[in-house]
């Protein structure tokens, strides 16, 4: 499977695409910002852009999805519980001293569970809470890979100290939804390098003995 690992925006959040060899159909998550580069990939590999998935609704992780949806018309699929942080997308602008990017619909609604298909490839959706109200992550169980937004990172967790943030639910989280996964997953989280699931238990200082 195509995977191309994309940092976008001012905050350099890890844009993902992956791509089916077979039926070229594609899954963009957290089209932050850099849509030209972002469609860059996917005319490269000659890939038909099939769904935008959003892990949570910060601005650097969503603020290119609208363009990206009116590029391709692909539909942009978040989980609910974010729906109020992304009303708010002017609010995150100014703290951040940008320009508020454009708004769109949230097409599908996104549940823990759920599986989003391109092409062979079977995603499923773990609903993440802590980082964000609505965090997600995406597992692809085929690869051993998660995408884990900005729930889990190399030496860290994603931080709780912004509004919909909970420390004690980030922890429950990773521990019920991300230890569990095998320790050989590779995990590309929303900023930085990328990890395992096995380094992480062994030398996370946030998760151990918690």
């Amino acid at each position: 499977m195509i995977h191309e690992i994309l940092p976008v925006g001012m905050l350099q959040c890890n844009c993902s695409v992956f791509g089916d060899e077979t039926t070229r159909e594609a899954l963009v998550i957290d089209p932050g910002d850099n849509v030209a580069e972002i469609l860059g990939i996917l005319e490269r590999h000659g890939l038909r852009l099939k769904l935008v998935a959003i892990t949570h609704a910060h601005i650097d992780h969503i603020g290119g999805a609208a363009k990206l949806k009116q590029a391709t018309g692909a539909p942009v699929y978040m989980h609910a519980h974010d729906l109020p942080l992304y009303a708010h997308l002017d609010a995150q602008a100014a703290w951040l001293g940008m320009p508020t990017p454009e708004r769109t619909a949230i097409d599908q609604d996104a549940r823990d569970g759920d599986t989003l298909r391109v092409g062979e490839h079977a995603f499923t959706v773990l609903h993440t809470p802590g980082h964000t109200q609505g965090s997600l992550c995406l597992w692809l169980p085929a690869a051993a890979k998660l995408v884990a937004g900005d729930t889990l990172f190399r030496d860290s967790i994603g931080r709780t100290d912004l509004p919909g943030g909970d420390a004690r639910q980030i922890l429950r989280s990773i521990h019920a939804k991300l230890l569990t996964l095998p320790e050989e997953t590779l995990v590309y989280p929303g900023h930085g390098m990328e990890t395992t699931i096995g380094r992480e238990k062994q030398y996370n200082y946030f998760l151990q003995g918690r």
